[in-house]
């Protein structure tokens, strides 16, 4: 294997290891916000309350495009 083979490899290994990084790292914020949400809707219903879990549902969604875009980049 030439030097020119084990540099593009070494590339796609780190670009493979950041995409999962970052797919965790959103799907564990969705977790944190899982818990958040259940926390409000069990709460006082108040606009402030409406307008967080409004917040937290389209966190939630970009985040899951998100990741949806990244496991699409991983299939290419």
């Amino acid at each position: 294997m030439s030097i020119s083979e084990k540099d593009d490899l070494i590339r796609a290994q780190n670009e493979l290891i950041g995409i999962l990084f970052e797919i965790i790292k959103r799907l564990q914020a969705n977790n944190t916000l899982d818990e958040e949400y259940f926390q409000l809707i069990t709460s006082e219903k108040t606009v402030i309350v409406q307008k967080r879990v409004d917040e937290i549902l389209s966190q939630r969604a970009d985040n899951s495009k998100t990741v949806a875009k990244l496991l699409e980049k991983l299939e290419s």
